[in-house]
């Protein structure tokens, strides 16, 4: 596991866009896994940048998300969909066809769940994972004590992450209570997984992640046993990882 603390959001996410952009020039056809929310909202800043400065080009790049809220329709402003269109998307070359988001509208989520991974097979899997990381140690939906050999499921979602997450909603009862996400073992089967995370609030769970013990207690443990990892925070994110190399 490699760890890199930067000195800002902005340094996190510029690295972040590094990693990223590297992948698709060494590997056009690359497929990207991709997470929402506020962490990587940067890194998709300087990847767009990038693909209008100098021609970053995403057109053979197939992308699938981490996630969605369940009942929750894709033109809904607060819907994963509407966020990666609007924040990436509509930015890039991407082509819609290679785009796949799980549909939290399914009406059999189990079957969508099969339907999402055999997808990700089928596309010859994931070169590159983005992970985000709650204050929970949760990577994609992966509440804590969800089994590890979990694939693309149904989650509820803890209160912690309930009450995290409304701060995008005009109020805490309107956040869905659960969702469709990744499972560990479809994120472990990535090749390469990049971990995000910016701010004090998030120090305990990059903690827990690099140095704790591996436990579905703490979700993002697990990716200790992968074989291709690279952490990287702000410097508040990382603030106990670099007590511990002090010691």
């Amino acid at each position: 596991m490699r760890v890199i603390v930067t000195n800002s959001y902005d340094e996190m996410s510029k690295e972040a866009a590094k990693i990223v952009a590297g992948q698709i020039y060494l590997k056009p056809d690359s497929v990207l896994g991709l997470a929402t929310g506020s962490t990587p909202l940067q890194m998709y800043k300087k990847l767009i940048a990038v693909h209008e400065m100098v021609g970053l080009d995403f057109s053979q790049v197939t992308s699938f998300n981490l996630d969605e809220y369940i009942g929750m329709s894709p033109d809904n402003p607060q819907s994963y969909h509407y966020f990666m269109k609007h924040n990436f998307f509509d930015f890039i070359n991407i082509k819609p066809e290679n785009i796949f988001i799980p549909d939290g509208m399914a009406k059999d989520i189990d079957a969508e769940g099969r339907r999402y991974d055999a997808l990700i097979e089928e596309k010859g899997g994931i070169d590159l994972q983005i992970l985000g990381i709650g204050r929970n140690a949760h990577i994609g939906f992966n509440e804590p004590d969800i089994k590890f050999e979990a694939t693309t499921h149904k989650v509820k979602l803890d209160d912690e992450t309930i009450e995290a997450n409304s701060r995008f909603f005009e109020n805490e009862s309107e956040v869905p209570r659960y969702a469709i996400s990744m499972g560990i073992k479809t994120i472990m089967l990535a090749k390469k997984v990049v971990l995000l995370a910016s701010g004090s609030n998030k120090a305990e769970a990059v903690y827990n992640a690099v140095y704790g013990s591996i436990s579905p207690s703490a979700p993002a443990s697990i990716l200790q046993l992968h074989r291709d990892v690279t952490v990287i925070v702000d410097k508040e994110a990382g603030a106990l990882l670099q007590k511990h190399a002090q010691q």
